[in-house]
């Protein structure tokens, strides 16, 4: 559309409507930090209050959904720039092994129980892969929360565990898509597709960290490049090959998550990261449907005790098992013990393409809410750290 004296007068509602939500997730996100929960909660709030499903009124949703899937971009870009393999490799922690492991008998768990449930295999794989991951949200919060108990071992058994868990959880997801017909491909040039992504993220994974270098020193341009390519390669990936934007985004992080820049683009991608991740959780709150709730009330039960039972307590004795130093094995399998974003996205997928029944999607949802709060509440309990080592941290 040409700019005309108009064009302000007719994007006004949208700006107001942006602006607005930003200050309804301030404001809800301050009151559940005063009540001990992470400002999470309060966003999902916020959402459930401008959603069609609640009186009063109701935002944009597709407006919302552009800058939700901006923020998830650039969450799980950022979440990619993170990981550093070989690091994680030089240390050889156990936390290479248990990790992976857990995802595996996470998925196969539940996935196995989803099925006996009446859900077709593709989608009981997933259903358990969901609820395999952690939130990397959730876990840094905990990791940064001034009202943590947990020392610094465990914390960084936490973040460690959360990362290999998205490595795990994006390798199973791209083989499905890959292979079982989740894409909107056949699965031989579903596959190709992915192969020819690949490529290309080795190529840019030799490219922009060279460009990176030769830019530090001008920081507008070190920012735009850094922001611009996350968003380029996660879109190329789901416009050209059928890799889902969520998906595509983790493995573009990872293109330059090896550079010496690495680092520095983390932080110049982290307050806008957050700033669309914010509008990304009211969009999840506003896909919630009270109404529906009730209908979803076994799928919920059967969900968080999944958590439970086939993430929390593994992850916990996996830990115990490989002995990791200092950790508090159970503080570490609570910590975990959440379904945040990547599930969602995961969820997403599958009730797009009519492989789980609508209640479940909406399961799916409530038990992000319920296992980010009681996860972020619980992993409190404990003594508390000593003066000396919380201001080291």
């Amino acid at each position: 559309m040409p700019l005309t004296a108009s064009a302000p007068l007719e994007t006004a509602p949208a700006i107001l409507e942006i602006g607005l939500l930003l200050l309804l997730a301030v404001a809800a996100g301050w009151v559940a930090r005063r009540f001990g929960l992470p400002a999470v909660i309060g966003y999902l709030v916020v959402g459930l209050i401008v959603s069609p499903f609640t009186p009063g009124y109701v935002v944009d949703r597709r407006q919302l959904q552009v800058l939700a899937d901006v923020g998830v971009v650039l969450l799980l870009f950022e979440v990619g720039i993170e990981i550093d393999p070989v690091r994680l490799i030089r240390n050889r922690s156990a936390v290479l092994w248990t990790a992976p492991v857990q995802v595996l008998v996470t998925t196969l768990i539940v996935g196995a129980a989803t099925f006996a449930l009446g859900v077709g295999w593709r989608g009981a794989v997933l259903i358990g892969l969901s609820v395999a991951l952690s939130s990397s949200v959730v876990v840094i919060n905990i990791t940064r929360s001034r009202r943590r108990t947990t020392n610094r071992a465990t914390e960084e058994a936490l973040l460690s565990w959360s990362v290999l868990q998205d490595m795990t959880g994006v390798a199973i997801a791209l083989l499905m898509v890959a292979f079982f017909g989740l894409g909107s491909r056949p699965p031989l040039e579903a596959a190709l597709g992915i192969v020819g992504y690949l490529v290309m993220i080795v190529a840019a994974a030799w490219v922009l960290p060279r460009v990176l270098r030769l830019l530090r020193g001008e920081h507008d341009l070190f920012l735009m490049l850094s922001v611009g390519s996350g968003l380029a390669l996660a879109g190329l990936g789901a416009r050209f090959f059928d890799v889902p934007l969520a998906l595509a985004a983790f493995v573009s992080g990872l293109a330059i998550g090896e550079s010496p820049a690495a680092e520095e683009a983390r932080q110049r991608i982290l307050p806008f990261r957050d700033l669309f991740a914010v509008l990304f959780f009211v969009l999840l709150g506003s896909l919630i449907d009270p109404a529906a709730l009730p209908r979803a009330l076994p799928w919920i039960g059967f969900l968080l005790a999944a958590v439970v039972v086939a993430k929390a307590l593994p992850a916990a004795g996996l830990s115990r098992l490989a002995r990791l130093r200092d950790v508090r094995h159970w503080q570490l399998g609570v910590g975990l013990g959440q379904v945040g974003e990547f599930s969602f996205v995961l969820a997403g997928i599958l009730v797009g393409r009519a492989l789980i029944p609508p209640e479940l999607f909406t399961a799916v949802l409530a038990t992000v809410v319920i296992t980010i709060a009681a996860s972020a509440v619980l992993v409190r309990v404990g003594k508390r750290r000593s003066p000396e080592r919380s201001a080291a941290t």
